[in-house]
């Protein structure tokens, strides 16, 4: 169940990404349609379950398109909608950050 009424826009922002995975699925699908299988070997760790659960509240919050075809085998493909892509853009600068931040633990011998 989603967390509301939210505090500020960060409270609401963080209540999407929330979760270990779902900033690296939004990562995976950058610019890139994906079907299941591809996205399991791009976020390696997460397992099936939990990367589709994952996938079905990010489809419920606006994020990822799922796309299923009418085929056999069955083929469906996630994507970023909109909103993903521009949730993606702000992630942009903490990715950045993230970046800084491993290079000075890396020095300090901690990383």
């Amino acid at each position: 169940m989603r967390k509301q009424p939210y505090v500020c826009g960060l409270d609401a922002a963080v209540d999407v990404i929330d979760g270990k995975w779902k900033v690296l699925i939004i990562w995976a699908l950058n610019h890139q349609r994906c079907r299941f299988g591809q996205l399991r070997r791009l976020v390696p760790g997460v397992s099936e379950k939990v990367l589709a659960q994952q996938l079905r509240e990010l489809e419920a919050d606006g994020i990822v398109h799922r796309e299923s075809y009418d085929v056999v085998p069955p083929k469906v493909e996630y994507s970023l909608t909109e909103l993903g892509d521009e949730l993606n853009a702000a992630l942009g600068p903490l990715g950045a950050w993230g970046k800084r931040r491993m290079a000075v633990l890396e020095e300090a011998g901690q990383g």
